[in-house]
């Protein structure tokens, strides 16, 4: 069923001609794609081509424009919208080497009917959205953000669409985290409003035009979909991004889909190309949801590739192997990142990483930052550095990780980070704003002394701002003392970016060890 833009006022003018009960919706939606064009492993990386013909890898937009080809197939006489929850930009080295051209390409390809502004789009400023939104054919809206004072995003970013969808209309509402301001660069011209204050406004003038049929299309994590879905009067259903949170009804661990809260359904896909969510929704004749089913459809090796995009992205892949070589730094001797030391003891290549990570957020109020050894994965060389050098030592597109725990919870990180020192495991912590001690002869768990923050002693009550990966936050490693730590944010720029980055403002690079961690 094919979909048109109206404008308020002449979808006022259908709802006037056309009702029908036993209206049926078809959402097929993503979110955080993240710049995964190619196909990632298990670890949502990208994955090598040696396994992807071996069947071993998932996704990547070849898979996901073949998933939603059938799905049109299959509901080609149906209602259908495919919807976009944001962060298509930032998380690979398509993005960094062609700064968005790659996902708009890819986006026109398959066609989207509304995107949602996410955080990230802000990554390379104001500019970089604008490249967004005049590069796609589709709207990018986002409802709770004020561009009007922009000087290049003026007009440009509605606050919602209202989509003819077989006969009926369908409003489509959309709001972005508000501390986009903090985990990107919208600059000061953006301006945040309230999500729920921001999207009760939208319904509200939707529903006197007429409009009875309201999806929340929003970039501001699972908590804040269920506050709104409980909140925001009239909204029918919340497709969500930006918390990367699993909704599946066949794999354990993860959320309902879709989840409920009172009649309101909220799904999402979680993240890097590996799933696109399908929901289906029944309306009465007044526009009430009756039925809400579906569920995430899992884009493995048995979702063919489609050929036309695989040969294409093997041809933007070929100035990414330049990129590798490119020149990026330069040290002064090489920086010790073998596996027997930085799992063991404090190491070079630890102490980089980590004071790249502090440097990075350090005006964020974070104190301390935490690197696990396992991470580092190889030493480098004296002499020019190259970005392939610096990616063969953090290979894993991990991201920058933000949030709050007590001293107490710091202490308990630090004696899981050694508490398996005996096996060489790859949780011994790297850190950065601190020291400590540690004795390998006492039982694992009391292993930890003479833990200093900024030169005085931990305080256990206290709170402090720490900066991690997003695989040590999220329990990697042995580290669940922080998954349910506060003021998270696990979606920063690539770690191996930004030790690119520190590595280049640094001159030639000189590591000390400094005695950060003691070994009784």
């Amino acid at each position: 069923m094919s979909v048109r833009f109206l404008s308020t006022v002449a979808a006022a003018a259908l709802c006037a001609s056309s009702a029908a009960a036993d209206y049926t919706l078809h959402i097929v939606h993503i979110n955080d794609l993240h710049s995964r064009i190619e196909p990632i492993n298990k670890y949502d990386s990208t994955c090598k081509a040696e396994d992807n013909a071996e069947g071993k890898c998932f996704g990547g937009y070849a898979r996901v424009a073949t998933k939603i080809a059938e799905l049109r197939e299959q509901l080609k006489d149906e209602n259908v919208l495919v919807l976009d929850a944001g962060d298509q930009y930032q998380g690979s080295l398509m993005y960094t080497t062609y700064k968005g051209d790659v996902e708009i390409e890819m986006m026109e390809k398959i066609g989207f009917d509304v995107m949602a502004v996410g955080n990230h789009e802000f990554d390379d400023g104001p500019e970089g959205l604008l490249k967004l939104v005049d590069g796609v054919s589709f709207p990018v809206i986002s409802g709770n953000i004020d561009v009007t004072q922009s000087n290049i995003l003026a007009g440009k970013v509605d606050n919602h669409v209202v989509l003819e969808v077989g006969g009926e209309k369908v409003a489509v509402i959309s709001a972005l985290a508000v501390d986009t301001s903090e985990t990107s660069s919208p600059g000061e011209a953006v301006i945040f409003q309230d999500e729920i204050e921001s999207l009760q406004a939208d319904v509200a003038a939707l529903e006197a035009d007429g409009v009875t049929k309201i999806i929340a299309l929003n970039h501001v994590g699972v908590k804040k979909d269920m506050e709104i879905a409980e909140k925001v009067a009239g909204v029918d259903a919340v497709v969500g991004g930006h918390s990367h949170t699993k909704f599946s009804n066949t794999e354990e661990g993860a959320m309902a889909y879709p989840t409920m809260v009172g009649d309101v359904p909220v799904v999402q896909a979680y993240a890097y190309s590996k799933y696109v969510g399908h929901l289906t929704l029944t309306f009465d004749d007044a526009g009430n949801v009756t039925a809400a089913t579906g569920d995430t459809i899992v884009l493995d090796a048995s979702v063919a590739e489609d050929e036309a995009i695989v040969a294409r992205v093997a041809e933007l892949a070929g100035p990414i192997e330049e990129m590798k070589n490119r020149v990026v730094a330069e040290t002064a001797e090489a920086i010790d990142g073998e596996r027997g030391s930085c799992r063991a003891v404090e190491c070079a290549m630890g102490n980089l990483v980590a004071d790249a990570m502090l440097d990075r957020v350090k005006d964020q109020g974070i104190q301390i930052a935490i690197q696990n050894g396992g991470g580092l994965r190889s030493s480098i060389d004296a002499g020019e550095v190259t970005m392939g050098e610096v990616l063969s030592v953090l290979p894993f597109q991990n991201t920058l990780s933000t949030f709050e725990v007590t001293g107490e919870t710091i202490v308990a990180a630090l004696e899981n980070g050694v508490s398996k020192l005996e096996d060489g495991a790859g949780r011994f912590p790297q850190v950065a704003g601190m020291t400590y001690a540690f004795d390998a002869s006492k039982p694992a768990g009391e292993r930890v002394s003479d833990v200093m923050v900024g030169g005085a002693p931990i305080d256990l009550a206290a709170t402090y701002g720490v900066v991690s990966n997003n695989y040590v936050r999220n329990g990697g490693d042995g580290y669940k003392m922080f998954r349910d730590a506060d003021n998270a944010y696990d979606y920063g720029p690539d770690l191996a970016d930004v030790t690119a980055e520190y590595m280049a403002k640094m001159g030639p690079v000189k590591i000390m060890l400094d005695g950060r961690i003691t070994a009784k």
